[in-house]
């Protein structure tokens, strides 16, 4: 019944999106519930638009992934060209309407000329001389789903797949490596599926996963970091000392009092790929704990508010530190984590990330 519901909801505002069309009519035959006589869609809706008609073949789904809409495609390939209507014969169109729509989702629907409709409101339509195209932000829904697949321990996950995109990998073999639950990495091996990310093989617990797209994971990553909350900084100056001097005896310090960490943004992207002239101030990820305050104390690092020359990203966990790698005596931030900090800078930090992309990650 909920689902019923829901589907009511999302047709109500599908039409009121077509009334809100500039010289609209719209006529629908309502929702049909489950178990209604076979059909190739959900309801039809007759559309008039000045002296252009068409007749809408309307679907509904939950949410459409781009693996979702390339098993539609058939279908909608296959369906009527053209409806009866009062004795008429009318141009019919598929449509697709769901609470959500992924970007990659719509990108096909458009290049296949299928129509579609969203509860943000994003509204697609091509028929013939009718055509219309509204973007409007993503619905609360998908939002959330997206923020939670790029944080916490679901971003661990992406991170060990990023980091082994050349390798076929099973559930176990992922959860081991991102220091998360299989069921956390099952879950979100699933999303990575339908946005069609991954190629899989096998069934069951024999199945393996291959990421053939790092370079659109990495950046759809990218982009939703730009829309979420940047991490707490703890801004330190340390006395009489020089960028570079400061990165050895923060090494040094870290390494007396057993504490983790990983350098990251623009010090660790010139150490993978050299780039800016000059670097003023070292930023690393460091494990909070009593060894993290034991190695500031000994740096003599004193909190400020401008002139800055360490900053620190408290991390709970290891797993936020995946992949580091030891260049000389120092802990670097795995490559694509780098990037990822960099690109939430500004000017030169943004050029130096994209530089390291090309040098080093790849793709």
């Amino acid at each position: 019944m909920r689902d019923f519901v829901l589907g009511e909801q999302l047709i109500d505002g599908f039409l009121e999106a077509l009334q809100g069309l500039p010289d609209a009519q719209v006529q629908s035959s309502g929702v049909s519930r489950v178990g209604e006589p076979a059909q190739n869609h959900d309801t039809q809706v007759d559309l008039k638009l000045g002296q252009d008609k068409v007749t809408l073949l309307v679907e509904q789904k939950k949410t459409l992934f781009p693996r979702d809409v390339k098993q539609l495609l058939w279908k909608v390939r296959n369906g009527p060209r053209d409806q009866s209507h009062t004795g008429e014969k009318r141009r019919a169109v598929s449509c697709l309407i769901a609470e959500s729509i992924s970007p990659g989702a719509k990108d096909l629907l458009r290049e296949e000329g299928v129509g579609y409709y969203d509860s943000g409101g994003s509204l697609f339509l091509p028929a013939g001389k009718i055509y219309v195209y509204v973007e409007k932000p993503p619905p609360k829904s998908q939002l959330k789903s997206m923020r939670s697949l790029f944080s916490g321990r679901s971003a661990q996950v992406l991170h060990t797949v990023l980091n082994r995109h050349e390798d076929w990998l099973g559930v176990s073999e992922v959860a081991e490596d991102a220091q998360v639950s299989p069921a956390t990495t099952s879950s979100v091996l699933m999303d990575l599926e339908r946005f069609d990310w991954v190629e899989s093989r096998g069934q069951g617990p024999a199945k393996k996963r291959q990421l053939v797209h790092p370079g659109a994971l990495l950046d759809a990553w990218e982009q939703q970091l730009a829309v979420m909350r940047p991490p707490a900084l703890r801004r330190y100056f340390v006395p009489s000392v020089r960028t570079v001097e400061l990165l050895e005896r923060f090494a040094q310090a870290c390494a007396s009092n057993n504490a983790e960490y990983a350098i990251t943004h623009e010090t660790a992207g010139q150490l993978y790929a050299p780039f800016l002239t000059s670097v003023s101030q070292v930023h690393c990820l460091l494990l909070a704990n009593p060894a993290a305050y034991a190695v500031l104390d000994s740096l003599e690092a004193h909190v400020v508010d401008q002139g800055a020359n360490l900053t620190v990203t408290d991390v709970k966990s290891t797993g936020e530190m995946l992949f580091r790698e030891k260049v000389g005596d120092v802990w670097l931030a795995s490559p694509v984590q780098v990037y990822l900090d960099l690109m939430r800078g500004e000017g030169r930090a943004r050029d130096l990330a994209k530089h390291l992309r090309r040098e080093r990650i790849g793709f």
